[in-house]
């Protein structure tokens, strides 16, 4: 880990100063706490745990950055990026340099997000016994979430070469405190990145209850995290089994239309994990660039006639959008202060069917059947049967724009655009200021 991150990097916890009645006025400014105190107590440490949920709702990590990064990358004319941002065009045109200001700060909000959730685990002997189950799940996920959305960014994808050779992203699992050389750590492999997603959310899964509000780490979170990433490593087993468990957990319902699934995201209860967002904390992106002005929107990604085009009449899904100076816009993020959806129920029916079509099993469902529970929500003519191309159609038509659409050109070995899966130009590079900064770290290949 270079300086660049070390410098970001803080502990998060929170301390409260009280002095005595008649010596209110006489306070010693204070720039640091000391470790001893500032985790020193169950309390603080939950605080810090807050921090580190804090960190990832950043509109540079999963209150957007994230999301758009992956569909800006992975679009292939279906969009348009007319805003004045160049960190953005350059993403979605695919011409990104080593010194983009965006893709940086998600960088190292990512990596300020992990050492949170990594003071958090190594002060564990500090909780409540009664709740150091639950503070370590949460953690776990967080930093899990996190780098399994790095490597998949700055990367190459699962399967595209030898995944114990390709470099992944530094992992770091202790908590950095303070600035030596030391913390220069190289790039771990892609597998060994991968092993430690999946030790942090399986962890979680076994240390985390029922679900009692979706902005915060649950069970089942857990499990729709895992799903995704077992689908993307091709493990079609693990991941069709981890999407059932959320289903059949009777814990989630598909909002009656397609609508009510983002108009009542604050509130849905197809939201497996969001990012709380209100008009004093959190933020939400999508809706800064996705929506128009209208919405109190910058109206930056316009969509464009070909994505249109994919929908069959009938298809609310179609017709959710709104139109503003002769320019389309997705209707799934008009809500300023929205909540920002991660992980939503739709999407466990999708990874499942495709298991089972791939797998030749009907483990929860026939895929059939999942497809058509999807189709059914957004008004869509029923299907009387269903292949592998039907499915992973109907997973572009539901998840357009919540993030996914790099990962399943990768995964599918799909080109965007004149560009192969493979091509370099479809991984983020590494920020300049990180390597000029750590000698241990090796850019990707093109830059």
């Amino acid at each position: 880990m270079n300086k660049n991150i070390k410098n970001w990097l803080f502990v998060g916890a929170t301390a409260v100063l009280i002095t005595a009645c008649d010596s209110r006025l006489d306070v010693k400014p204070t720039q640091s706490i000391e470790e001893s105190t500032a985790l020193a107590t169950s309390q603080a440490v939950e605080v810090t745990l807050i921090g580190a949920y804090d960190g990832l709702a950043s509109n540079n990590l999963f209150g957007g950055a994230v999301q758009y990064s992956g569909e800006l990358l992975g679009d292939d004319a279906e969009v348009r990026f007319a805003g004045t941002f160049s960190t953005l065009d350059e993403l979605w045109r695919k011409t990104m340099t080593t010194t983009n200001g965006q893709t940086q700060l998600t960088w190292l909000q990512a990596y300020n997000t992990i050492n949170r959730a990594n003071n958090v685990l190594a002060s564990l002997d500090k909780v409540e016994t009664d709740k150091k189950a639950k503070v370590e799940g949460e953690a776990r996920f967080i930093r899990g979430l996190v780098y399994f959305d790095l490597v998949r960014l700055w990367a190459k994808a699962w399967g595209d070469g030898d995944n114990a050779t390709n470099l992944g992203v530094p992992l770091v699992t202790t908590p950095t405190r303070t600035v030596s050389e030391s913390d220069s750590r190289p790039r771990a492999t892609v597998a060994a990145v991968y092993t430690q997603v999946l030790e942090d959310l399986t962890k979680a899964e076994t240390s985390l209850g029922n679900i009692t509000n979706a902005g915060f780490a649950s069970k089942s979170s857990a499990q729709a995290i895992l799903a995704r990433v077992y689908l993307q490593q091709g493990n079609y087993a693990a991941a069709r089994d981890a999407a059932n468990k959320v289903i059949t957990s009777n814990q989630f319902a598909l909002s009656p239309t397609f609508a009510e699934a983002f108009e009542d995201a604050s509130n849905g209860s197809e939201l497996i994990f969001k990012i709380i967002v209100t008009d004093q904390d959190g933020a939400n992106d999508l809706n800064t660039f996705y929506a128009p002005s209208t919405y109190q929107g910058r109206g930056d990604i316009r969509v464009q006639a070909k994505h249109l085009a994919l929908y069959a009449a009938g298809d609310s899904r179609g017709t959710f959008f709104v139109r503003a100076s002769n320019n389309n816009f997705s209707a799934k993020f008009l809500d300023q202060y929205g909540d920002v959806p991660v992980a939503r129920l739709a999407e466990m029916h999708l990874i499942r069917a495709e298991a089972n079509q791939r797998l030749n099993t009907v483990i929860g469902a026939t895929p059939l059947a999942d497809i058509n529970r999807i189709r059914a929500r957004a008004g869509a003519k029923a299907l009387t049967t269903v292949d592998l191309n039907a499915i992973l159609v109907e997973r572009k038509l539901e998840l357009a724009f919540e993030g996914q659409q790099v990962h399943d050109a990768k995964r599918l070995k799909r080109s965007v655009g004149a560009l192969a899966f493979s091509d370099n130009k479809l991984v983020i590079p590494i920020p300049q200021r990180e390597i000029d900064t750590n000698k241990s770290l090796v850019q990707n290949p093109g830059y």
